[in-house]
């Protein structure tokens, strides 16, 4: 099987239900998704078992939904029968949110994104998270989409922040304050 179609030599490119340009607002929200995933990768390349092993499991987890995320933001038209993501999958991230935050030291100030690699690379997942999350807000501003896409790519972001914390807590690397910052994370 070639890996290569020719289809796509004249800026349009397939999407669930007929064809659309390459720099349409739809392949955009699910292209950004496709990045996020790559690099979500990257950070469970960096998770070793002996001490990463719950957060690797969770990072694979994550790439598959970024899958279900992508492929729901693919159709032409709505399809809510065929759409893979769902509530049950945001509620989970908040548990893993929870847990990572109840093993990360209080919080009161802005933080620099860094620390260790596997932070670092949690904290680009988290960025790129974001800008995800402004397209696919783009395109549901445009067509109808299935929302759940957004409430899981909004809190995929808080869930990047709180694992990014850990990585660094499970090195005993410390998150570095941004100078410049008042209080404004309340000590829960």
């Amino acid at each position: 099987m070639s890996i290569y179609t020719r289809t796509g030599d004249q800026g349009q490119t397939s999407v669930i239900g007929g064809r659309v340009s390459k720099d349409d607002a739809q392949v955009e929200a699910y292209g950004s998704i496709d990045e996020l995933n790559s690099f979500v990768g990257q950070a469970a390349s960096l998770s070793d078992e002996e001490t990463f092993g719950d957060l690797r499991e969770e990072l694979l987890q994550i790439q598959q939904e970024l899958f279900d995320c992508g492929s729901d933001l693919a159709y032409v038209q709505l399809s809510e029968s065929r759409y893979k993501v769902t509530p049950e999958l945001a509620e989970r991230l908040e548990a893993w949110i929870d847990r990572h935050q109840s093993e990360n030291p209080p919080l009161e100030k802005f933080i620099l994104p860094g620390g260790t690699p596997l932070a670092a690379t949690l904290h680009v997942c988290r960025t790129v998270c974001r800008r995800a999350e402004r397209r696919a807000v783009t395109l549901g501003q445009m067509k109808e989409i299935n929302a759940e896409v957004l409430t899981y790519l909004n809190r995929l972001s808080d869930y990047f922040f709180a694992a990014a914390r850990t990585a660094n807590h499970r090195r005993q690397v410390a998150d570095i304050e941004y100078v410049r910052s008042r209080k404004v994370f309340g000590n829960k």
